[in-house]
């Protein structure tokens, strides 16, 4: 497999867990500023010019929540997602949530220009943002409760998602001190062999 991803992107979380998975893979950083992502060649792979794009001996897969579902699946082994339909689902439902609204929540901080032209427009998406993230963050404290995991004893390729809406958290002006259930779990994922591995190979400092 490869995987083509931007140091610090949502791709950190199948990178966090091709490497849990101990797959066979290599990675293709790709350089944004460098307008990488929008040459031919990488818009044939996936066609929003985005990150993570997996490349499988099926075909390729792009989506945070289709990869990472995708690798847990393919490498059981790992033991990276529930075996009962129910708890999968639930699985399912806090990746939704991460990637559907905490990880659109966060767009808004510095990427407004998506939903609008206006710099006023753009400005106010900036203010409001981190209220709305905080808030997002919220709901996830509370389901993450103990833990140690965010299905409870089960460590599930959710947990590497969760850990990358974390881990920007701080640098994106939201505290997370009235979090300390998912500050904890940030500090158990960076404990993590593979965890330190991946924040090793994409140059990242543990936070």
């Amino acid at each position: 497999m490869k995987l083509y991803y931007k140091q610090g992107a949502v791709s950190l979380a199948s990178h966090i867990a091709l490497e849990e998975a101990e797959a066979v893979f290599e990675t293709v950083p790709i350089n944004f500023k460098a307008g990488e992502q929008r040459t031919p060649e990488y818009l044939d792979l996936n066609p929003l010019g985005r990150v993570p794009t997996l490349m499988t001996e099926h075909g390729v897969l792009t989506e945070t929540l289709a990869i990472l579902t995708y690798i847990a699946q393919a490498h059981p082994a790992a033991q990276l997602a529930p075996e009962s339909p129910w708890d999968f689902a639930q699985m399912l439902s806090v990746m939704s949530f991460l990637a559907s609204t905490v990880h659109i929540s966060t767009a808004h901080m510095n990427r407004g220009y998506r939903w609008a032209d206006d710099p006023n427009a753009i400005a106010d998406m900036r203010r409001k943002a981190p209220s709305v993230v905080a808030a997002d963050l919220k709901i996830l404290e509370d389901r993450l409760g103990a833990g140690p995991w965010i299905l409870g004893p089960h460590y599930s390729v959710a947990d590497p998602l969760l850990f990358v809406m974390t881990w920007w958290a701080e640098p994106d002006g939201v505290p997370l001190a009235p979090f300390p259930n998912l500050r904890a779990h940030l500090t158990r994922m960076q404990d993590r062999e593979a965890v330190q591995n991946v924040l090793t190979r994409e140059r990242l400092l543990p936070r």
